[in-house]
């Protein structure tokens, strides 16, 4: 990605002065702090797949183990829907996982048509197991930012999220 500072129109362009290196002080800034967020969490992302790689898992495989441990069986669609991905994904991700002996699928009783993903006894000792270590992992990740610091981000990337146009 190319910082707006270094997106100078050249002479002979015909770029609109309006465009990226020529943009008014607050298109600017927005390009800065969007290019900001993708770096930052390109690289935050990687580390964590790195870590959770440690564990024999995949960061997808990982994120439906650790909502099943913290939030108990849920249906396939509420696992996509937690984990912002397709039901194709989740599909996918539980065959795997299912394969490992780490989770488990049932027809829901209440509506047949709904199939509900819980751990197994397996997968939940390894959620007991390797969730601690990845929680001392996101911590030491986040030491060098303030206790309010990591507060105030935290407050200004959900109220991003919340108004993001086609957010739904």
């Amino acid at each position: 990605m190319t910082e707006p500072d270094e997106l100078q129109p050249s002479p002979t362009s015909g770029a609109d002065p309006g465009a990226e290196g020529g943009a008014q002080p607050e298109v600017r800034r927005a390009l800065r702090l969007w290019i900001a967020l993708a770096r930052s969490y390109l690289t935050f992302s990687r580390a964590v797949s790195a870590n959770i790689s440690e564990f024999g898992l995949t960061t997808a495989q990982f994120g439906v183990l650790e909502a099943l441990h913290h939030l108990g069986p849920l249906s396939l669609g509420e696992l996509a829907e937690k984990l912002l991905v397709t039901g194709g994904n989740i599909t996918y991700v539980m065959d795997r996982l299912e394969e490992q002996g780490y989770v488990e699928r049932e027809r829901s009783s209440q509506d047949r048509r709904v199939i509900l993903a819980h751990l197994t006894p397996q997968g939940a000792e390894l959620m007991t197991s390797v969730f601690p270590e990845h929680a001392a992992f996101i911590r030491r990740s986040l030491a060098h930012l303030e206790p309010e610091e990591q507060e105030e981000l935290r407050r200004l990337l959900k109220k991003l999220g919340k108004r993001m146009p086609g957010r739904g």
